[in-house]
Parts: structure tokens; sequence; C-alpha cells
């Protein structure tokens, strides 16, 4: 069997490397459109539950992620200019430079003789002549593009503006800042990925954007405005910038994972938005279970593929459920803000995607639930649960 996998990131690496250890038997290349080196972007962030199931498919491979990441056991989130601190459970979330995840992957990929193609762009798909074609080539992948009727795509974008930059500090820990500033509504999302780096997401919704005329800003004027808007933050520095375009959110969703022999993972298949930082743990972990597919298939690639939304769809869909959620709580960032207190703001917060209740923060965050009864935060429906 023939496996072509288009994408040479965090998911088509991952992988290429699962295959080549629990499938040998297949015969694959990785194609990758940028340098090895390129360095776009700044800090990812891999989730501690989501690294347990990375550390069961490639245990080697995730210890020596975790000794590049750096791991936070506490969020500060700032409403009206409350702090308020969330201690996570365990050792919390881990960041990493995104340069190191993909150099820790391509060594370990190298090692297992894996042929990836760097600075190749595959502009026809159709060229491609394995059993089994990967999109694994993120929001925009030409794999999805060259039959976005087979795989039933959709998409539309939401209404808050973002732009993600870098700051050459640590920050003490993940943080999220929520400010009203001159009549718009801006959000900071930041998290120390180095000993001197961090990333920070700078969000504001569609009102402020067009009340302010963002639209007609340059890209410099935009950075400065969030330079000023948190400037206590940021403490004199300003954002660094690395091709750091201001978007709003592609939602993307395919109703068919695959297409006759071409497939889908990772943001290709779902986009998930940034708010619930697990956007390259999805995307790994649907690798996981594609290559168990693979593995299991006995070179059947339709097969495979079918295995492959059985394994995974169930789980996936919650993920990408939760990420609904979340995006659709910002898209209303304005409303929150101006409606609760810090304390009722903060439980609204964190119970946004429905996967935790009372009784799971309980379980989970009990001093942040002890501060949040005292403040009288919770609904009195809610807080006997």
């Amino acid at each position: 069997m023939k496996i072509d996998i288009v994408g040479g990131g965090p998911a088509g690496l991952f992988l290429a490397i699962l295959l080549a250890r629990q499938a040998p038997h297949v015969e694959m290349e990785v194609i990758e459109q940028n340098a090895a080196d390129a360095t776009f972007g700044f800090g990812v962030v891999l989730a501690d539950t989501g690294l347990s199931r990375l550390s069961d498919a490639a245990p080697d491979v995730c210890a020596d992620l975790m000794k590049a990441m750096t791991f936070g056991a506490q969020q500060t989130i700032v409403s009206q200019e409350t702090p308020l601190t969330v201690k996570r459970p365990g050792q919390g979330g881990g960041a990493i430079p995104r340069l190191t995840l993909l150099n820790i992957l391509q060594e370990h990929a190298a090692r297992l003789k894996i042929p990836v193609t760097y600075s190749s762009r595959v502009n026809d798909i159709d060229s491609l002549a394995g059993d089994i074609v990967v999109g694994a080539d993120g929001v925009t992948s030409r794999v999805r593009a060259s039959d976005e009727m087979g795989f039933g795509t959709t998409r539309r974008e939401l209404t808050n503006h973002f732009a993600w930059f870098g700051v050459g500090k640590a920050f003490e820990c993940p943080a999220l800042v929520f400010r009203e500033y001159h009549g718009g509504y801006f959000v900071a999302h930041y998290y120390p990925y180095s000993e001197t780096m961090s990333t920070f997401v700078a969000e504001c919704d569609h009102q402020t954007w067009t009340d302010f005329g963002l639209e007609q800003w340059s890209l410099d004027e935009r950075q400065k405005l969030f330079d000023t808007v948190f400037a206590q933050e940021l403490g004199g520095l300003g954002l660094i910038s690395n091709n750091s375009s201001w978007r709003q959110f592609p939602v993307i969703r395919n109703a068919n994972w695959f297409c006759g022999n071409r497939v889908l993972i990772g943001d290709a298949l779902a986009s998930a938005h940034f708010s619930i930082g697990s956007g390259t743990r999805i995307a790994m972990e649907d690798s996981i279970a594609l290559a168990q597919a693979i593995a299991s298939s006995d070179t059947d690639a339709q097969r495979a593929l079918a295995g492959y939304v059985a394994l995974r769809r169930a789980s996936k869909d919650r993920l990408i459920s939760a990420s609904e959620a979340s995006y659709l709580w910002y898209e209303n960032i304005r409303e929150w803000m101006t409606t609760f207190n810090p304390h009722q703001f903060v439980y609204q917060f964190m119970t946004r995607t429905g996967r935790l209740d009372v009784a799971r923060l309980r379980e989970q965050y009990p001093e942040l639930v002890r501060e949040l009864e005292s403040a009288q935060a919770i609904p009195a429906n809610e807080a006997l649960l």
C-alpha cells in the first residue's frame, strides 16, 4: 500500500511516524509546501489530557516533546480589571515553540527513514498515485479543495477579528484579559512557550472593528493599538509580528471524512477554534486513529478509511462541539463583559462549552468554586448540582 501525506506539519509527520512503526509494509511519502525550517507562528499548546494519548501512541516522541515544553498549572482571567486565578488540575497544559515541535517530529521521521519532501507544493492532487492520499494540509487544504462536493464541505467565517503575535518575554502564567477601551471590546489570549517568549493572540469583536475603522488601518497601526490596549500586561514591550495577518476564524466542516482514496485529518477536516487551545492535539489524535485503522486494514484502503471514521468520529465530534460552543461564546463577548461582574464572568467562561458543570468544576477546581460561591457568582438553579 502506498500512502501520500500532503502536509508536513505536526499531524502529517506524526501520522508518518506511527505508520512506520505500526504498518512497516506501507510505502509512504510526506509532501510539505514550506521549507523544513520555516518559522511561521510562535508557540502551540498541548493539553495534559492530550499528552497522555500522544504518549500512549508514541512514548518516546511524547517524552521528547515534554522535555521542550513549558508547563503552567494555573491561568489568570481578567475581567473589569479584576484578575481571578484558576489553578488547573495536575501539571496543567504545556506550550512548545512551533518550530521545536516540528524539529522533534522531523528528527524522529528521519531516524525512521521516512521520505519527506519540503518546499514542494502539490498543485494537482490527481497526480498523486497513492492508494490513500491524506489531507494533513490545514484549513486551506488542497486535498479537500480537490473534491469539496465529494467531501460535503461547508465553510463560514465568524465575526470576531484576531491575529497571532509573539512577545519577547515569558509571562508568569497563561492569561486571558478582557478589556473595554474607548468603547471597544478587546481580548488578549497569551501564554509562555519558552524561557524568553510568549504567544499573544489579539482579538476584538466586529462592532469594535467597525467602530474604530480598523479595516482602513495598516497592520502596524492595528498592532500599535493592541500595544496600547494591553500596555499594562506587555510592560513596555511591543507585540512581535511574524506573518501576523488579521482574520475572521474560518469554520470548516466536512460531512464526509473521506472521498474515494482521499481522507482528511486535523483542520483540513474540521477547524478547531483557538480558544480551546487544542487544535494541534486534535489533529495529532486524528493521526493516531488513522494510523491504527491503516495498520489493521490488511492493505484494504477503503476498509482503512472506514475504520478511521469508526474509531475517531464520536470523540472528534465531542471536541469540535466544545470548540463551537466556545467560539459562539466569544462571538458575544460584548454582552458577557457588560452583563456579568468578574466572578460571574469567570463562571460563565468556565462553563461555556457545556463540558464542565458545577459538580465537575468543584471536583477539578475546588479553590475556584469556593471563591465563586463566596461571591454568589453561581446561578441558584445550578449551585445545587
